[in-house]
């Protein structure tokens, strides 16, 4: 049960004040709470300030500069109210100081408002922003008004939010005062030892300080208030994984040992030998089966480095052992696509494999639903679909997860519901540093496939300047005619005002005029049925040339695909850009990679494209992804920071992790259940930053 004091923060943010159903909506969609859900008391005091905006600068009014954000005290001279039929002329009132007069112009405004507002002889303090026109300083609707008994109330350093449409900053501000009014006096989890050598308040004063700063300097992200909550949530996190990580090792497993028939048949049909880091992955793989723990190992493998491979050896392993395997991928292609590698190797092995995504229905459903239910069936790919309820299996001894961290590392618990002991397989193609493993995936053992399969070539990568992109279209010409097929991405799906880039449908048409019909679009806003239409067309051959967006960043599989143009490469992350370039040299014939930059260059953009042309090696890619920009990009998340996390930034707080890793292994070893004075503290740190999934192991015991 979640303890009574933090009731008043899971509530509706409908019980602050002045939110209503219609903002209960509107927060819900700023906060991003899920389909269908309401947005808590608890997320908006996780909503923090992305900024500030000081009004300490009172410069007086002739020492006010251009464009700058400043508060004065002035004298209300006079009011010039517009002419009544002509709405397009500003109200102005003039108002002035020792050093100056100034014009405060609003548009579209009552009169009558103004005039109780800033009575003409009052003394008012204004702040806004300050614009110079024709020698004569302005400010365009002033942020504050108030007199000068009230100048307690006029907020020097503003917090500034993400907001959304149909929301003023005032009613934010109210709402989110109203929610730390309602935040109760919580237990101390963190270490006395710690909190005195940091220098840190307690939770709830360096909540209220985050929301309310009192300087600008102290809001920069080494600012203590704001290190203990980004310290708290990443505690929060690695105690989950620590207590997930014990209740497995508590939880009894099942020794599951294979004859290696099914292995042998499968490697037989290989038209390859498996590399080094394979047959170690599967030695690594085979040993977690044949104790009688249950196995959660991570397969970390670059693009093209054989996963899909390894995990089939894999499930061939528990199916000799009389077991079945649930595979899932995220998307129907990409579980499609492994159906194809997978179908020919496991006829040759006699292995039963079926595929279950939305698309299947009637009928064939319920014949693969039977299938896994009796048996018959030794391996099911699908989507997260294979989870929801009617989905039987009649031993499901394996579950393998392709590119986790789309699915959220905390969903893992509930993998394992559809069978007894199950063992747990993760794959992502995302090569990750070391630092953010320990985060992400701390719970699990690793493996790494760290070399190519033989016959793969390196791929030539190149960096060009836009303005030769004729030379590029003539090339991408040429190869065509010669039989080549060719990528060509573009960073967004139509023209936007602000971002000067070239959009795909733009670039698709261009193209169209140029090489004709053997050019194809796909991107994120298609139907998943015409994308996919679009990409079979691309693996037949019929189209030659596929513009695209990032939706063929992972998992497209066309091997004889060997030129990827990537339009704007300076727009894009590292570790995307080698995503990218992993879509080509898939055979073993030549590839290029062209890197389309706008010149010139910012130092963190020549950087990104001088590492890609120096290396293929993802980890050391990731290792200069992370340096350059953060955890976020890494793991396929677009916001900065770390996956999952609301405060904590992996290049800011790397540090703290490592402690709040030492801390939460600490705790465990010494007080497995959370009983102890501070384990009851930590309870209720895991249910305030959502992480009770693991109190739930506690009482599962």
């Amino acid at each position: 049960m979640r303890p009574a004091l933090l009731t008043p923060l899971f509530g509706s943010v409908r019980t602050l004040a002045g939110i209503g159903p219609k903002l209960a909506e509107t927060l819900a969609r700023l906060l991003a709470v899920g389909d269908g859900q309401e947005a808590r008391v608890v997320d908006l005091l996780f909503h923090f300030p992305i900024g500030v905006i000081d009004r300490s600068r009172q410069p007086g009014v002739a020492g006010a500069a251009e464009g700058a954000t400043v508060t004065l005290k002035v004298h209300v001279d006079r009011h010039a109210a517009p002419p009544k039929h002509n709405k397009r002329i500003p109200y102005r009132v003039f108002a002035s100081d020792d050093t100056g007069e100034i014009a405060l112009t609003f548009f579209h405004v009552h009169g009558d408002w103004l005039e109780k507002q800033l009575p003409i002889g009052s003394t008012r303090y204004v702040s806004g922003r300050v614009d110079w026109f024709n020698g004569r300083p302005n400010m365009i609707h002033p942020d504050f008004i108030v007199p000068e008994e009230d100048f307690a109330s006029l907020p020097l350093v503003e917090p500034v939010y993400p907001m959304t449409e149909g929301l003023s900053r005032k009613t934010l501000a109210k709402a989110i005062a109203d929610a730390l009014a309602k935040l109760p006096a919580l237990p101390e989890w963190d270490h006395p030892a710690l909190l005195a050598e940091r220098g840190w308040q307690s939770f709830g004063d360096a909540l209220n300080r985050t929301h309310h700063p009192e300087t600008a300097a102290e809001f920069e992200a080494d600012a203590p208030f704001i290190a203990r909550l980004a310290y708290d949530e990443l505690l929060a996190s690695q105690l989950a994984l620590t207590l997930l990580r014990e209740h497995q090792r508590r939880t009894a497993g099942r020794a599951r040992i294979g004859d290696g028939a099914l292995r042998a048949r499968i490697r037989a049909a290989l038209p390859f030998t498996l590399t080094a880091s394979q047959d170690k992955a599967l030695a690594e793989i085979a040993a977690d089966l044949a104790r009688p723990e249950r196995m959660t190992r991570l397969l970390q493998g670059d693009v093209g480095s054989g996963k899909t491979v390894v995990a089939l050896l894999a499930a061939a392993n528990m199916v000799e052992a009389g077991g079945q395997v649930a595979f899932m991928a995220p998307t129907e292609l990409l579980v499609r696509q492994h159906a194809r590698t997978i179908q020919p190797l496991a006829d040759a092995a006699g292995l039963h494999i079926a595929v279950l995504t939305g698309r299947e229905r009637g009928a064939e459903r319920e014949a693969i639903l039977a299938g896994a239910a009796d048996g018959s069936i030794d391996l099911v790919l699908g989507t997260h679909a294979l989870f929801q309820s009617g989905v039987e299996f009649r031993d499901l001894a394996l579950v393998v997860v392709d590119e986790q961290h789309r699915f959220g590392v905390h969903q893992r618990l509930a993998l394992t519901s559809k069978g007894e002991a199950t063992d747990v397989l993760v794959m992502t193609a995302t090569p990750i540093p070391r630092t953010l493993v320990l985060t992400y995936y701390g719970d699990m053992d690793v493996s790494q496939l760290t070399e190519k399969p033989a016959g793969r070539r390196p791929i030539d990568t190149r960096a060009l300047p836009l303005d030769r992109l004729d030379e590029v279209v003539e090339r991408i010409r040429t190869a065509v005619a010669d039989g080549a097929k060719a990528y060509w991405v573009c960073p967004l799906v139509a023209e936007s005002e602000e971002l000067d880039v070239s959009a795909a449908e733009e670039r698709f048409k261009a193209l169209d005029a140029a090489l004709g019909p053997v050019v194809g679009l796909a991107h994120g806003q298609m139907k998943p049925a015409e994308r996919d239409t679009v990409m079979a067309r691309f693996l037949s051959g019929e189209i030659r040339v596929l513009v695209a967006t990032t939706v063929v960043e992972v998992g497209v599989d066309v091997p004889d695909a060997t030129i990827m143009v990537i339009e704007h490469a300076e727009r894009f992350g590292l570790a995307q850009l080698h995503q990218l370039r992993g879509r080509v040299g898939r055979s073993d014939r030549p590839s290029v990679c062209l890197l389309l930059y706008k010149a010139p260059l910012g130092e963190v953009a020549r950087s990104r494209l001088t590492i890609m042309r120096e290396t293929e090696d993802g980890f050391r890619i990731a290792e200069e992804d992370l340096r350059l920009r953060g955890g976020g990009e890494i793991l396929g998340t677009r916001q900065s920071g770390m996956p999952g996390f609301r405060i904590a930034s992996l290049e800011r707080h790397a540090r703290l992790m490592e402690l709040a890793r030492d801390d939460a292994h600490d705790v465990v070893a010494r007080d497995p259940n959370l009983v102890s004075g501070r384990g009851e503290a930590l309870r209720v740190l895991l249910y305030l930053f959502g992480r009770d999934d693991a109190v739930r192991l506690l009482r599962a015991g």
